[in-house]
């Protein structure tokens, strides 16, 4: 694996609106076809977002399990359900998909800003949420917005509810957050545990660069809807596939290979489904 590169696409999230791009993806069908295509176009994980029928976010278990199912009836791209939910959502709520037995889910690591709003996840929800994901064998990505979160994520190591493979997101460029520089991303990493994975999430108009310095560090990388909408300055990205494809051209061009679902399946010792 040391020459492949895994691309997530998010193709969702929970903030982005249709009036920022009419391409986003809100019904399960059409999150299932968004995940389809950006599979076909070399994505190997899938991070999962849901809507409710009002196209606001929601962590409702029906609509988490409809959108799997949809999704596993057409590939076999790597679920990673969200556990950061949205601004106002309890922990219990946000705890819900784990329930489903995804592949993988996300676990913050620490209270963040949020623009203007913050989501709170303070020591003990962590050690819950950790908890819950170890004892139903899904992989947690512990998500890291500050230096901070990086240790806090320590603590949970040491205690033993985390084990390896250990697989980190450093979530760049947030209002509020820590901004993307090469400098600051190469920091973060030297701050996770020998043989930690991790990928680079660059938001906004950081997401390329973040990806050309991911790939430049050995890491990994995400695109899609939820971090940004735009293919370039002023042009709406057409689809989430669109922006799965300019990062696997990026990862040929860079000597390296695009991982494929089982891949990360083996880097991460994932559970088996079914």
């Amino acid at each position: 694996m040391d020459s492949k590169v895994v691309i997530t696409c998010a193709v969702t999230g929970a903030e982005t609106t249709r009036a920022q791009n009419p391409a986003l993806p809100l019904t399960p069908a059409e999150i299932a076809d968004a995940a389809y295509d950006a599979w076909r176009a070399g994505a190997a994980v899938l991070h999962l977002h849901v809507r409710d029928a009002q196209g606001n976010p929601t962590q409702d278990l029906a609509v988490f399990k409809d959108t799997i199912d949809r999704v596993r009836a057409k590939c076999d791209i790597v679920i990673e359900t969200t556990t950061g939910g949205a601004v106002g959502m309890t922990p219990e709520e946000r705890l819900q998909p784990v329930t489903l037995d995804p592949d993988m889910a996300s676990l913050d690591c620490g209270t963040v800003n949020f623009g203007n709003e913050y989501i709170v996840n303070s020591l003990p929800m962590m050690r819950e949420f950790a908890s819950l994901m170890k004892a139903r064998g899904v992989r947690p990505t512990l998500e890291c917005f500050d230096l901070s979160h990086v240790y806090a994520s320590h603590v949970l190591i040491k205690e033993g509810l985390v084990e390896p493979p250990f697989h980190y997101g450093f979530v760049l460029n947030v209002p509020g957050g820590v901004n993307y520089a090469p400098d600051v991303l190469d920091f973060f990493v030297k701050k996770i545990p020998a043989g930690a994975h991790w990928t680079a999430m660059g938001i906004g108009r950081a997401n390329l660069a973040a990806i050309y310095g991911a790939i430049a560090m050995g890491g990994f990388v995400r695109v899609g809807f939820e971090d940004n909408v735009y293919y370039a300055k002023g042009v709406l990205a057409k689809s989430n596939a669109e922006l799965v494809d300019r990062a696997a051209r990026i990862v040929r061009e860079s000597g390296n290979a695009v991982a494929t679902p089982d891949d990360v399946r083996a880097l991460l010792k994932l559970r088996k489904n079914g």
